[in-house]
């Protein structure tokens, strides 16, 4: 029921979903049922075809996230994550309310234990050809340097078990190259970073550098990295509206990826863009099987381990 164009764009999205996947899974389909049979019969869909669970609420996208997520247990959000947490399904995605779906992870499936905070990324599409990750984009506006690390930790992964990415290369994004620039929070997360066993990390790069092969995993707080991903989509937008594009500038069309998992939780999780149409919506269902199928949330607590015992070790020697 989320989304700007939603039941429609969802549901069409859904049944675009249903023809690429095996006839072994199953696509769940959360909101009001009544609205749900009409628009499958609209479309000459049988009810059989999905799963569906009945929901009597839905939060809008304006509403206040963790007020809404409490005061309406029976929302379609509510219920996912409820379904979720019970493992009746094993991915939750959503083009509705983005606070609701981060509150609703953080509070419901959890974060992994030692993750300080989850994160969001989005896709950077490379001229050779390839993708590169930038994390955070939005959802920790005020990010600190231990968090910063973290963000390296996720990415990372994500970009190596998703994108095949063998040895990601991690940068930490700064107005220079050198390891004294930037904001203090900069160079407080260069330190940190700088000795990292834990992933492959390559010092600071500049934003020129974002669609080259330098970097992979593009790290900066969810501050700069919500205004560098908007900045993005306009210029994107402006060159379709100037008919410029090409085939390298079309992979900057949101609608190829459909959305983004919230990575360092204890689930698969997937946000999508609130002006998603079907084609984002299919693309946002098929990225969540990919991430649950990646077992991404696994891999991230058995590197945070790892991570941990390090840490432990190194604490005890000083």
């Amino acid at each position: 029921m989320g989304g700007d164009f939603a039941p429609d764009a969802t549901i069409s999205g859904a049944i675009l979903a249903r023809e690429e996947i095996p006839e072994s899974d199953r696509i769940v389909l959360i909101g009001d049922k009544p609205t749900i049979l009409n628009q499958l019969e609209a479309h000459n869909v049988r009810a059989d075809y999905f799963d569906i669970e009945h929901a009597s609420e839905m939060i809008a996208m304006g509403e206040q996230p963790t007020r809404a997520f409490a005061q309406k247990p029976n929302s379609s959000i509510s219920l996912g994550f409820k379904l979720l947490k019970t493992e009746q399904i094993d991915a939750f995605s959503s083009a509705g309310n983005t606070g609701a779906m981060l509150v609703g992870s953080i509070y419901s499936v959890n974060a992994v234990q030692g993750i300080i905070r989850p994160a969001t990324t989005s896709i950077i599409p490379k001229e050779s050809g390839g993708m590169g990750v930038l994390i955070d984009v939005g959802t920790n506006p005020d990010s600190k340097p231990d968090v910063m690390y973290q963000f390296g930790l996720l990415g990372s992964i994500y970009a190596r078990y998703v994108y095949g990415i063998e040895k990601p290369k991690v940068g930490l994004l700064n107005i220079g190259e050198e390891e004294d620039k930037g904001s203090l929070l900069c160079q407080s997360a260069f330190r940190l970073m700088k000795d990292s066993k834990d992933y492959h990390f390559i010092g600071n790069v500049e934003s020129r550098d974002l669609f080259k092969d330098k970097v992979d995993v593009v790290v900066c707080d969810g501050f700069t990295g919500n205004i560098l991903l908007k900045n993005m989509e306009a210029m994107y937008r402006l060159m379709v509206k100037r008919g410029l594009t090409d085939e390298f500038f079309s992979r900057f069309n949101y609608e190829n990826y459909g959305g983004t998992p919230i990575l360092g939780i204890n689930s698969t999780v997937v946000v999508g863009h609130g002006i998603s149409n079907k084609v984002a919506i299919k693309n946002m269902i098929l990225h969540s099987k990919h991430v649950f199928e990646a077992k991404i949330s696994e891999k991230v607590r058995q590197t945070l381990d790892q991570y941990t015992q390090r840490q432990f070790f190194s604490n005890g020697m000083q």
